[in-house]
C-alpha cells in the first residue's frame, strides 16, 4: 500500500435480541453499533468506549494494533470469542 493511503478499522456492533421494535443505532470513534434491546446495546456502548479508551491508554489507534492486541484489549474488557458450532449450524 502506497503512502497516500490511510488503513481505517472499525468495531462493528449487531445486536440481535431486540423484541420491542424500537431501532437503535450508535456511532462513535472507532465503532458503530446497531440493533439490539436496550440491555444489549448499552452493553455494546460500554465495551466500544471501554475498548477506545484502552487504545488512548496506549497512545495506538484501531488501525494501528495487530491481532494479538485487539484480542489483548478485548479479553481485558469482558469481550469473548464464540466458537463456531460444530456442523455448522
Amino acid at each position: 500500500m502506497d503512502g497516500s493511503r490511510r488503513r481505517k478499522a472499525l468495531l462493528l456492533g449487531l445486536g440481535l435480541d431486540n423484541k420491542d421494535g424500537h431501532v437503535r443505532y450508535t456511532k462513535g470513534p472507532n465503532f458503530h453499533l446497531f440493533g439490539g434491546s436496550q440491555e444489549t446495546h448499552e452493553e455494546m456502548q460500554d465495551k466500544a468506549i471501554r475498548f477506545n479508551e484502552e487504545l488512548k491508554k496506549r497512545d495506538k489507534r484501531l488501525e494501528d494494533i495487530n491481532h494479538d492486541e485487539f484480542r489483548e484489549i478485548a479479553e481485558g474488557i469482558g469481550l469473548r470469542q464464540v466458537a463456531p458450532k460444530e456442523g455448522g449450524e
